[in-house]
């Protein structure tokens, strides 16, 4: 192993996802385990103490959060990733207040996955750009101090509310789809809109799909 490399346990029950994630770490981390089981990986990162957990949240027998209350408790030195298909502010939010130092999403490239597992292995906090406004929305009351987290400056401009409206823009709905999704009138769709082009500095609606969709934000 290369001096200051992590040592890095892999939970995720597909094995699929398992073997991507082998080969785009291997010979940059030295991977110490892996397990598809709840109970198993809980038994085997207690047994193997890795520097960080490469955790899926969704999983059989209580998933990542299972796994993080159960090692937590008994290791609090081993710091967690989570790495799901989830974006769910529900599920984000759990996992850091159960503990994780940071939450990316499945379609994180290799090298952007092998950066947050320095970067948590270092001590920061570190989440996917679309997801670092919720969190810090979620925790900012709560006087939790989440230093070093990768935010997207000017996503992390906008409140929730215009958040949720350029995602639905993002993903090619309607003023009207948004007004009847988000439960809202049409005219406070046009006011989320119009406040998001001036915090953007941008001019229409296709610069906003188009800025958007450069983030991945649908």
């Amino acid at each position: 192993m290369t001096m200051g490399q992590p040592r890095v346990f892999l939970v995720d029950d597909h094995e699929l996802i398992l073997s991507g994630i082998r080969s785009e770490l291997a010979g940059s981390v030295d991977l110490v385990g892996e397990a598809d089981d709840v109970d198993v990986a809980i038994e085997m990162i207690l047994e193997r103490a890795p520097d960080v957990v490469l955790l899926d949240v969704h999983m059989p027998g209580g998933g990542g959060l299972a796994v993080l209350n159960a090692v937590s408790d008994k290791c609090p030195t081993i710091r967690f990733l989570a790495l799901s298909v989830s974006d769910a502010a529900e599920d984000v939010i759990s996992v850091i207040r159960a503990g994780a130092r940071g939450y990316v999403t499945k379609n994180i490239s290799g090298p952007d996955l092998l950066d947050a597992i320095y970067r948590v292995a270092a001590g920061d906090a570190v989440f996917s750009p679309r997801l670092a406004g919720f969190v810090l929305d979620a925790f900012s009351l709560e006087g939790v101090n989440l230093e070093a987290v990768d935010v997207d400056p000017e996503l992390d401009q906008l409140t929730p509310r215009e958040r949720q409206v350029l995602r639905l823009i993002a993903r090619g709905y309607s003023y009207r789809d948004i007004a009847s999704e988000l439960t809202i009138s049409t005219k406070t769709v046009e006011s989320h809109v119009s406040s998001v082009l001036r915090k953007l500095q941008l001019s229409n609606r296709h610069q906003l799909s188009h800025w958007a969709s450069e983030r991945h934000l649908n």
